[in-house]
């Protein structure tokens, strides 16, 4: 007997509510067990292929103490779209920051085998002092 449509798309957002609080915890043998070691990632102009780059995502050096806030998702079958906000400690300046971002998985027998998606590299830059505030005309 085969798993119902909605069960299937329960189970693939669970997975991805644990994979984004791998960001909290850090836990790189979790990820492992989330992410195919042959993910394919599109974002940031980029279309990269292995679990190396999610998990240089999550340790990230300089920021620590992540929590993560899911404010939207939506699955449907192996698709799970979710909108999330991130706040990390930054190490240097002992100040919180924020990054918000949107990102669309496939997953595959309860893993993630491919994800698109953008977060606000530039915001969260700009509140550790690293770009100006203004983007100057181009």
């Amino acid at each position: 007997m085969s798993d119902s449509p909605d069960a299937i798309s329960e189970r693939n957002a669970d997975v991805v509510r644990r994979y984004l609080r791998v960001f909290e915890t850090q836990d790189v043998d979790e990820l492992a067990e989330l992410v195919a070691e042959d993910v394919i990632v599109h974002g940031a102009g980029q279309h990269v292929r292995g679990r190396s780059y999610p998990e240089g995502s999550v340790l990230t050096p300089g920021l620590s103490n992540c929590r993560v806030r899911v404010d939207d998702l939506f699955a449907a079958g192996d698709r799970v779209t979710v909108a999330f906000t991130l706040t990390y400690h930054h190490d240097r300046t002992g100040h919180d920051l924020t990054m918000t971002g949107v990102k669309s998985y496939r997953l595959r027998e309860g893993r993630i085998v491919e994800f698109w998606g953008e977060t606000d590299l530039h915001g969260l830059l700009r509140q550790a002092g690293l770009v100006p505030a203004q983007i100057p005309p181009f």
